[in-house]
C-alpha cells in the first residue's frame, strides 16, 4: 500500500537522461524461456535473476550514450515430471558490460556482454553430478523510468532465460 502512495505521487513530469557516470542501478528479474531444453522437466524455481550496474563513462555521442560494468547472479531448477527425485539446477555469476544509448525521454536503452561462470548440478536418488564451466553472453535490454528512481526493465539474451523481466532501482 506505502509503495502504492508513494509511486502515484511520484507520476510527475521529468526528464529522465541516460545512464550517467557515478549512477548506480540493481534489476530484479524473473525469467521466461530456457535454451537448455530439458525434455520431461518443468520448472520447480522459475529462474530469478538480480545484476547491479555502476555507470563509469557518459556523455558519449553527443550526450545521448553512457558505459557501465557491473555483476550478474541468476538461479533455475527443472524437476522430473516421471521421476520427482530428479533435479537440475543452474546458477550463473558473470561480470557484465553495457553500451546506453537513449532514444527517447525516460528509456534507458542498452546492449551489452558478460563473462561468467555457469554451474549445473544434477540430483538423483543414485546420482549427484555438476558441470561447471565458463559462459559467455550477449544481451540487448531497456529501462523504461517510472520514476527517477524506479523503472521496469526487459532484458532479451542468453543468459538464465531468453527473456528477463522485473524492476530496477536507482541510486
Amino acid at each position: 500500500m506505502v509503495v502504492v502512495l508513494c509511486l502515484s505521487f511520484s507520476f510527475g513530469t521529468f526528464a529522465q537522461d541516460v545512464f550517467n557516470k557515478g549512477d548506480k542501478v540493481v534489476n530484479l528479474g524473473i525469467g521466461i524461456g530456457t535454451y537448455l531444453g530439458y525434455t520431461g522437466y518443468s520448472n520447480s524455481l522459475l529462474p530469478i535473476s538480480g545484476s547491479f550496474e555502476y555507470g563509469i563513462i557518459d556523455n558519449l555521442i553527443n550526450g545521448k550514450a553512457g558505459i557501465g560494468v557491473g555483476g550478474y547472479m541468476a538461479y533455475t531448477s527443472w524437476e522430473n515430471k516421471i521421476l520427482s527425485n530428479e533435479t537440475v539446477s543452474d546458477f550463473i555469476l558473470g561480470a557484465r558490460g553495457s553500451f546506453h544509448y537513449q532514444f527517447v525521454d525516460k528509456l534507458d536503452t542498452y546492449v551489452g556482454v558478460m563473462l561468467g561462470y555457469d554451474i549445473v548440478s544434477y540430483s538423483h536418488t543414485d546420482a549427484n553430478l555438476s558441470g561447471s564451466g565458463v559462459s559467455f553472453s550477449t544481451y540487448v535490454g531497456g529501462r523504461y523510468y517510472l520514476t527517477d528512481n524506479i523503472a521496469v526493465f526487459g532484458e532479451l539474451g542468453y543468459g538464465i532465460a531468453a527473456l528477463e523481466l522485473g524492476v530496477s532501482f536507482k541510486f
